[in-house]
Order: structure tokens, then sequence, then C-alpha cells
């Protein structure tokens, strides 16, 4: 085994009422991908916090060794000027600023105190090359694909002679695809530049294909650390030792009572908000029946998501045109609070920003689009939002030590339960969850289906996006395949393969 970059000893960090770390240790070889796997709450950003700063020295116990030497760090710069680079699962890039400039925050590349855009130009060329990146080097990030910010921010990294990178949840908001290029990419800067990394991830096939070592942690604590070439690196035993329990199936077993159509969309087209001669959907057709769960799969900017927010008060679009249809009758749904009082509810897949109110707690994020039903004589019953918040934590299991926690005090998966718990507490008949299950463990993703599965089972219809292809297959009755904005294929899950759909996806894009 080769020599250890760094060493985190004896780690224990607590928050008021919570100990998220119990006394965790953790070695990382040189040259290793070491992937860091849990639960939600089970530890794994707090320990990545500490190491990078952001949990200054002092305000845990424990020690940091990094390439030999005891670390104490008083914040980020510190671990950066070591060549640790901590890539976030909400990416930290400057949406208003170029490649090139993004790549370079805080890392100017200056001549007498003035930037050298010439320079700049040139070196950041030569990274985006090294990571693949295709696009120009002035493309404002807004403009460009979720899959290319976090090779910006891979080149970012290396830029600052990076040694050791973690990257929390790198492939979460990424399809296959482009999570097998990110994947490719690590294990190539791993054997050309001896690049260390540590990925945080609920993808564990994608760990199991590119680590060197696995640890595990549960409730705060080391659970155990597997090497390579052990047998019993396995998913499913990656799991029992997760959630300390054998999860023999990820999908729970389901017979679906699908009924009568109940929603219609038709002849939908919609443009783009900021350029309205580029059509974003073209001529959608598709319906939901009463109890069906509808998956709707295609690659990174298929229009799936753009599709779910025009239908939904028209959160997205412009000159947008056709005939929503629901229980026979054609709705018109101006803005989101018409959607919400024709009973559809839209789960988001950007939780940050369209999802919560990061300073407020969890009982008013959960209760927030249904207050109607918490107020008596124009007050809200508190008593009663107490109550409809601590029953939505129990059944999803959010992981808090209070209902009157600050959201943004939450790790990623909790956050994304108290959005769903948001989204059914307004007891729609319509549900349009997109990535409902981004940066949940394998556990929580569980619950999340039973949950999901229930609903179907009351009748509700269900219009599920994912770009995980086994999600679509393991919890769809039917399949929507999209591409270029375009509805190109329906499919009966039955019926449906990850071969299948690619192919769908394929022959659409060369018949154009």
């Amino acid at each position: 085994m080769s020599e250890n970059i760094l060493e985190m000893r004896n780690i224990t960090k607590v928050f008021p009422g919570v100990k998220a770390l119990d006394n965790v240790s953790f070695k990382v070889g040189k040259g290793n991908i070491h992937a860091l796997v849990g639960e939600n709450g089970a530890g794994k950003s707090t320990l990545m916090n500490v190491l990078s700063g952001i949990h200054p020295h002092g305000t845990y116990e424990g020690e940091i060794f990094y390439e030999g030497n005891e670390c104490k760090f008083k914040g980020i710069k510190d671990s950066e000027e070591l060549g640790i680079a901590f890539i976030h699962q909400e990416l930290a890039l400057n949406p208003y600023m170029t490649v090139a400039e993004n790549i370079f925050l805080g890392n100017e590349r200056q001549k007498n105190g003035v930037i050298d855009w010439d320079v700049t130009a040139e070196e950041a060329g030569k990274l985006m090359k090294m990571v693949g990146l295709t696009i120009p080097h002035d493309a404002l990030v807004k403009d460009i694909m979720v899959g290319q910010q976090q090779l910006v921010e891979i080149a970012k990294a290396i830029g600052k002679q990076c040694k050791l990178l973690i990257l929390d949840e790198p492939t979460a908001a990424l399809n296959d695809r482009d999570s097998q290029n990110l994947l490719d990419l690590l294990v190539e800067l791993n054997r050309t530049r001896g690049l260390s990394c540590i990925i945080i991830s609920h993808k564990l096939h994608e760990l199991t294909q590119i680590c060197n070592r696995l640890t595990v942690l549960r409730d705060g604590q080391t659970i155990i650390t597997m090497e390579k070439g052990d047998k019993e690196i396995t998913e499913d035993n990656i799991i029992k030792h997760m959630v300390g329990r054998q999860l023999t199936n990820r999908f729970p077993e389901r017979k679906p009572n699908v009924g009568e159509v109940v929603f219609e969309v038709k002849n939908w087209k919609v443009f783009d908000p900021l350029d309205d001669s580029r059509v974003v959907i073209d001529n959608a057709n598709f319906n939901l029946r009463r109890g069906e769960i509808v998956g709707f799969s295609g690659l990174m900017g298929a229009g799936r998501t753009e599709l779910a927010m025009s239908i939904f008060g028209r959160m997205y679009g412009k000159n947008i045109d056709g005939h929503i249809i629901k229980n026979g009758q054609e709705i018109v749904l101006h803005k989101v609070k018409d959607a919400i009082e024709n009973g559809i509810a839209y789960l988001s897949e950007n939780r940050k920003e369209a999802g919560l109110i990061l300073i407020s707690d969890i009982k008013g994020n959960i209760t927030l689009s249904n207050l109607k039903k918490l107020t008596k004589n124009g007050m809200i019953d508190l008593n009663i939002e107490i109550k409809v918040a601590n029953e939505y934590k129990d059944k999803l299991n959010i992981k808090t030590s209070s209902i009157f926690q600050k959201a943004e005090s939450l790790s990623g998966g909790n956050q994304q339960k108290v959005c769903v718990s948001k989204c059914l507490f307004t007891d729609p008949e319509v549900l349009i969850l997109d990535e409902p299950t981004r940066g949940i463990d394998v556990g929580a993703k569980y619950e999340i289906y039973k949950i999901i599965n229930q609903l179907a089972d009351e009748g509700k219809s269900i219009m599920f996006i994912s770009s995980e292809l086994p999600e679509i297959l393991g919890i769809s009755d039917r399949i929507y395949v999209m591409n270029e904005g375009r509805i190109v294929d329906e499919m009966p899950a039955k019926e449906a393969s990850q071969e299948k759909i690619m192919t769908s996806i394929v022959q659409s894009s060369s018949g154009r």
C-alpha cells in the first residue's frame, strides 16, 4: 500500500444537540481514489469540512496530518495553499463570469498587479483541454451545462496545483454518459498526475468501479474501510454497512392499479425565455393515468425540467402554446398558484434555489406551500403546524435535532426530504417529481420510493423525472423518452431497458 497523503485521527465534532463525528479516523493513500460513503447525516460532509478548514482548528477534537505534517487549518485558504481542493455538491462558480475567469478566480494571472488576459486565456485553454472541455474559454458559466461546470471546477482545482481533490456528489446532477466521462477523467488524472481523490457519492456502482479504498461512516463513526480486491466490496455489502441491515431490493414491490387518463398535455411548445427564436420544447404530447408512475428519461439538456417547469404555472419559458387537460377539462395555468389550486405539485431539481428557504426552519419550509390548511380565523395554528412538521419528519426520516432547525444546516439529502415533504403537504392529485432522490442515500431512496408507490396506490398521478436509468426502470409503470426538446418514444416499463432507451435517443438524433 502506498504512503498516506492524509491521516485524520480521532476526529470529534459536536454541533448543538448533535455529535456529528465521534472519534473518526480516516486515511487516504498517496495517488489513491478513496470513496467515502454513508447515509445522509452520517458525517461525510462534516468530516471533509473539518479537513478543508471550513470547520477551523479549535472547533473539533483530533488531529490532521497531511503529507506527514500536522495541520491546524484556520480556513479554506490554509488548506488550498497546501494543495487540498474541495468541490462541493452545489458548485461555487460565478454564473456571470466566463469559464476562464472562473478557473482563475482567486488565483488570477497577474503582471505588476494587473490581470494578464492573454495569459489567462492561454492557460485556461490548456487546463480546459486537460479536462476535456471543448467550449470557448469566454463562454459565460450560466450558459453551459452542469456537467461542463463540473469540469470547470476540476480545471480550477488543477490550476491551483491541487494534490488532494475532494468531490462531494460530483455526478449527482449528471446523466449516465456525463457521469462516466467525469469518472474516466478522474482515473486519467490519477494515473497521469498522481492526483489523490476523495469522492463522496451515493452512486455505489460508480465508486466500486474507480476507487482503491472505500470507507463507510454511520452515525458519525467509522464502520469499515475496504481495499480494492476485497471480496466484500459489493454494492449489497456496502449498503449493509451503511444502513446497518441488509437491503435486498433497491425498489419496493408494487402491483400497479392504473386507471383512466387524469392529466394530458397536448401540442406543448415552449421558447427559450432569453432567446425567443429558439424552441426548447417542440410539440410535446403525453398523458398520466390515475395511480400511474410515468418516468421521463433523457440525456442532460433533453428538456425534461423545462417541460415540467413550463407546465407548472409557466415557471419557465416564453411564448408557451398548447393545452393542459385535467379530468377531461382544459385548465389554464398562468402562474404557480393556479397549478397548486388545480391539484398539481412540482418538486424542483434545484432544492437550494427553488425548493427551500434556507434561513427558515424545517417546520416553516414543510408547511409553506399550503398555509391555508393551518389557518384559523386568519392566523396560523402553531400547534397544528408543529404536528404536521413532526409527522413528515418521522415519515421521511429527516435527520435533525428538531423541526426548528434551520434548513441550511441540514445535509443535502435531508434538505431534499424537506422538499419532498413540502410537496406532499399540498395533497396534490398530480405530482411532478424532478430528480426527487438526487443526493439521497440508498436507504433514504427506498423510503421515498415507498412513499411514491403509496401515493400512486392512493390514485395520484405521478410524473417522475430522473437522470438515473436504473431508477427510471425500477420505479416507473410507463416511460417517455425525451431528446432535444421532443418526446421521441413511449414504452411500458416492463418492455423497457437501458439499451432500448438509449437507442431511441440515438436514433432520434440521427433522424433529425
